[in-house]
């Protein structure tokens, strides 16, 4: 009969050095944090998965609407539509704007760009969840891909915008190449945005009952209806008023497309230094929020 086999001894110490023993057996902690050259490897990598995803997105936004797609182009217009009437004629602020409708529904196809773009990001990972609990894959993946599906439908709206351009009388011309570094800029800001508030809303999720009135108060703020020039004309502004709506990043994009498109907007309409702003905005956002949100890459989807 053979004997049984010797049964470990009961007082047998694990390994003082936890972490030395994992990586001598090949461990590695589930879910951790990489280092952040190989998570923009890992997005890079995953760059189909987010651009399909995007579309896909795009595509079920108006499904269940008879319209379908349509709705992409209609919504802002019905929104420039609803401000023409209410701030253009009903509040007169067209007085003194050559162009008032073509300049009003860039800066509201403009803003619309970045507003939609920041509410996608906020509910890209809480909406989510399923996913990411399901899937080991970088979580910045969604709220890029919201922010890309975002610009789609902006792609969308712009031929829209070329057709309002066009019976206001303002036609191709090489001003209009001056939009393409402009969405580039802002759909850089708008990304860094979306990361950033997909983290704040995956620990506050009531976060998110919050930004319509904060979006609403900076659209108030970012001259989409109105023109800063004329407010900063006035001299019972203090200083630092003035450079705030100098710097609103949200006017700054409006106002670079604006400039871009519309013949009657010129370079003195700018703020001074305007393309500065944009790239220093565009790197600050894009860049701080992708840092942001990859320093609590291990926490999505936990708790």
């Amino acid at each position: 009969m053979t004997p049984p086999a010797p049964r470990p001894a009961m007082d047998a110490q694990p390994p003082q050095d936890l972490t030395a023993y994992a990586i001598a057996h090949g461990l590695a902690v589930s879910g951790a944090r990489p280092s952040l050259v190989s998570y923009v490897k890992q997005i890079w990598g995953r760059r189909h998965f987010i651009t399909t995803f995007a579309t896909a997105k795009l595509t079920a936004q108006y499904s269940q609407a008879k319209m379908g797609q349509v709705w992409q182009v209609m919504t802002p217009l019905l929104n420039a539509a609803v401000y023409y009437f209410i701030f253009g004629i009903l509040m007169n602020t067209k007085r003194g704007i050559p162009d008032f409708l073509p300049w009003l529904v860039c800066g509201v196809f403009i803003w619309s760009f970045t507003s939609q773009s920041i509410m996608a990001g906020t509910r890209s990972l809480t909406s989510n969840m399923g996913l990411v609990r399901a899937l080991h894959f970088p979580r910045a993946s969604l709220p890029i891909a919201y922010a890309i599906q975002q610009l789609q439908q902006l792609l969308f709206s712009m031929g829209a915008l070329v057709v309002i351009l066009a019976f206001c009388g303002e036609y191709p011309k090489k001003s209009w190449l001056l939009a393409v570094p402009a969405l580039l800029l802002q759909s850089v800001f708008n990304t860094g945005l979306s990361m950033i508030m997909a983290r704040i809303t995956s620990r506050a999720p009531d976060i998110a009952q919050l930004m319509p009135f904060i979006l609403r108060t900076w659209m108030y703020t970012s001259g989409v209806m109105w023109s800063i020039d004329k407010v900063l004309n006035k001299d019972h502004l203090p200083h630092l008023v003035v450079l705030g709506l100098q710097c609103n990043p949200a006017a700054v994009y409006i106002d670079l497309m604006r400039f871009a498109l519309v013949d009657s907007f010129t370079a003195s309409d700018l703020p001074p230094h305007v393309w500065i702003v944009a790239v220093v905005w565009a790197l600050v956002a894009g860049v701080g929020g992708f840092i942001y949100f990859w320093k609590a890459e291990e926490s999505y989807g936990r708790g």
